[in-house]
């Protein structure tokens, strides 16, 4: 009798080691699970934002750099525009689509 006891201890010994692996496992998968969804989606999200809003860049937008100042575009090519800075019409910078931060459309105020 004293054996059967013991048998059944170890067995259920056994299967709480089972349940304890899979809970830790689980455990595991919402960690990761919310590090994804507090850290990597928001980035991408602000990607496909800046993407979209670098495609619809058109002559004559405002638009501010990176380096805080603002200009209007006067060229586009492929990954690069040129902005003209300030009132003298002289200044023409031509940069990177990238060092642009914020986009103001020409109609808008």
């Amino acid at each position: 009798m004293g054996i059967l006891l013991t048998e059944g201890a170890d067995a259920a010994a056994a299967a709480g080691g089972g349940i304890s692996l899979i809970s830790m496992l689980l455990m595991y998968a919402v960690v990761i699970g919310a590090m994804w969804f507090f850290l990597m989606r928001p980035q991408s999200k602000e990607k496909k934002r800046v993407a979209a809003m670098l495609s619809a860049l058109e002559v004559g937008d405002c638009v501010l750099t990176t380096s805080g100042f603002y200009g209007i575009v006067i060229d586009i090519k492929d990954d690069m525009v040129i902005v003209e800075f300030g009132s003298n019409k002289n200044c023409r910078i031509p940069m990177e689509k990238s060092a642009i931060s914020r986009v103001e459309k020409a109609g808008e105020a």
